[in-house]
């Protein structure tokens, strides 16, 4: 009898490009990526942040390098890819939160939002989708959240940006599927980071997010590291148009 073979969550000799990779889950991605043996490309706004995260992984032994990028200049997007791909995974954390009633939601928010959590993230995974069939497959990572799966107060803008991250992604994993990209999205729940401090030293919305959140502590960066790995990986190799959730129970009721 010939045993099955664990497929690897190894990634040596990729090249990964995260997005908003400088900071928060998006380090952690990066991080992730890396510890599995990818060489990771952090693009961010902030040079400072950039050369900090850099210097960190390379520091740790790990293969990086920074590129500054806005993810809203689309002509930028796909000229990283042309200079420093291909890329074998992109993960995309970039993303935008302007939180308010949604009666008191004006038109250049909403249009600032939408701006970079759904046009960019779009046409971020359209170039990722271009490199990767020229080079016979790849893996797209969304980072959505569990506001893509229910609904939150003060988000309706955000919850649509994520609920159309969604959909979007099933769309394309139909569509790319033929040339062996994947396209997935992890969704995680609230994470502590300092993005979202201000929501956590708020009492009435941590008595919230407590009540949801079904296991016994928040989220934290680490948690979405596995999930990374996993979809980055042979080990996910028949996974796409889906959702990997990490809310702790958030969206289970």
């Amino acid at each position: 009898m010939t045993l099955p073979k664990t497929p690897s969550f190894r990634l040596d000799g990729k090249r990964a490009l995260v997005t908003g990779g400088s900071r928060g889950i998006g380090l952690g991605c990066a991080v992730a990526l890396a510890e599995a043996g990818a060489h990771v490309v952090i693009a961010a706004r902030g040079v400072p942040a950039i050369d900090a995260a850099v210097h960190e992984l390379n520091s740790a032994g790990l293969s990086a390098e920074g590129v500054e990028l806005d993810v809203t200049d689309l002509d930028a997007v796909k000229a990283v890819f042309g200079d420093l791909g291909p890329f074998d995974i992109l993960c995309n954390s970039a993303g935008l939160a302007k939180h308010s009633k949604a009666v008191d939601t004006t038109p250049e928010d909403y249009d600032m939002v939408m701006n970079i959590n759904v046009k960019a993230a779009y046409f971020l995974a359209q170039q990722a989708a271009v490199s990767m069939k020229k080079q016979g497959g790849g893996s797209i990572i969304q980072i959505s959240s569990q506001m893509g799966h229910v609904g939150g107060q003060d988000r309706a803008v955000y919850c649509g940006t994520k609920h159309a991250i969604e959909g979007i992604n099933k769309a394309m994993a139909i569509e790319f599927g033929a040339d062996n990209i994947r396209v997935n999205s992890i969704c995680p729940t609230f994470i502590l980071t300092p993005l979202t401090e201000a929501t956590f030293a708020d009492p009435q919305k941590r008595a919230w997010i407590d009540d949801k959140i079904k296991l016994p502590r928040i989220g934290e960066i680490e948690d979405i590291m596995g999930a990374t790995v996993y979809l980055a990986s042979d080990a996910s190799g028949m996974v796409t148009g889906t959702s990997i959730l990490v809310d702790g129970g958030w969206t289970a009721g």
